[in-house]
């Protein structure tokens, strides 16, 4: 049966004066706001698109001409025209007084 020598440790003057410090853990919910910040911004690093491409443009273009060419049907019909027309003559023909 092999003998093993028993191993000391020295400890140096050094090492005994500074104790190790450890840094304070956050409580979990700021943890957890940290790290989506972090990979909010990580994605927003490699993504980075600041403005729209031509494809968002010629949509929104479209949805912006869709959506005039709908108010003008409906406000050029007979329904809101007529109303239009009574709103306008009745604030004319208002006496003050």
């Amino acid at each position: 049966m092999p003998t093993t020598t028993p191993t000391t440790s020295v400890m140096t003057s050094e090492s005994a004066a500074t104790p190790t410090r450890r840094a304070p853990v956050p409580p979990a919910n700021l943890r957890r706001r940290l790290s989506r910040a972090i990979t909010r911004r990580a994605i927003l690093a490699v993504t980075g698109d600041d403005g729209m491409s031509t494809t968002e443009y010629a949509i929104g273009t479209l949805s912006a001409a869709a959506f005039a060419a709908l108010l003008y049907v409906i406000v050029s019909g007979d329904t809101v025209s007529g109303a239009l027309e009574d709103l306008f003559e009745r604030a004319l023909n208002t006496s003050v007084g």
